[in-house]
């Protein structure tokens, strides 16, 4: 099936530090595509994947599970380890949780991690019908474009297949099992307003992982794809100062020369 417009994957080479961008359940790389770009203007090199199953059709993604989803972004930060001195790891939603668990697994391979309204739990009440309800309800309505910001949106499914909940609700808990084994300095910005992800999940990511450089920023003028939001420029910005902190080749100049300018 050919991707939809805007949800290709987005690569640039830049200098020696690295930045995986990982996107959410059902959406596609549109959502965190403007990050890319401006991290990749300040001369980092930038890998923002497509997830197997996503930036198609929903129907594709019922075929796929966490471990392909995983699978993807592990391959990716790989990529970027064999190219670049340091690599970060940043995520939206789902994207927060698959960075939390390349984080556990990867150790110290990964400098820093920054979360946008990662996603921690399933809290559908109806969750628990999964097992049995996908086998024969094949989707639910999307949760895509929750924005507060006018004429922004989000390329993602408008249905949710439920083959692929089924397998989100078993990665979440995975990865909640394994949050104290993430170490490294985490930014995590949320959204009190969030229509997806409450922020409870951020509050619990936070109280199980044994990082001691945390910080906790609020998105007040945001919903849930805060990237695409009216709070987008402090992300970027507030983002990269991060990696600048814990990167001592940015700032220096060194990347925009590697980047060849």
């Amino acid at each position: 099936m050919p991707v939809l417009p805007g949800a290709e994957p987005f690569r640039h080479e830049g200098g020696e530090v690295g930045v995986l961008l990982c996107h959410g359940f059902t959406g596609s790389p549109q959502s965190l595509r403007p990050w890319a770009e401006y991290l990749a203007g300040q001369g980092l090199t930038v890998s923002l994947p497509l997830l197997p199953g996503h930036g198609t059709r929903w129907q594709d993604m019922q075929l796929t599970g966490w471990q392909d989803w995983y699978a993807e972004v592990d391959r990716a930060l790989r990529e970027l380890q064999e190219r670049c001195t340091q690599v970060f790891v940043f995520g939206l939603s789902m994207g927060g949780a698959l960075s939390l668990r390349l984080a556990a697994k990867h150790g110290d391979a990964i400098s820093g991690l920054v979360l946008v309204n990662p996603a921690n739990k399933v809290h559908d009440p109806l969750a628990v019908a999964l097992p049995v309800a996908r086998h024969f309800i094949r989707s639910t309505p999307g949760i895509a474009s929750d924005i507060a910001k006018p004429g922004s949106l989000e390329v993602g499914y408008d249905r949710v297949p439920t083959h692929a909940a089924h397998s989100l609700r078993k990665f979440l808990r995975l990865v909640d099992g394994e949050l104290p084994q993430v170490t490294q300095p985490v930014l995590l910005l949320h959204s009190p307003q969030d229509h997806v992800v409450p922020p409870v999940d951020s509050a619990r990511i936070l109280a199980r992982i044994s990082s001691t450089d945390v910080t906790e920023t609020l998105l007040e003028h945001s919903y849930h794809v805060a990237t695409l939001d009216h709070d987008a420029e402090r992300i970027f910005a507030d983002s990269y100062a991060f990696v600048g902190r814990l990167a001592q080749s940015v700032g220096s100049g060194r990347e925009g020369a590697a980047s060849g300018g």
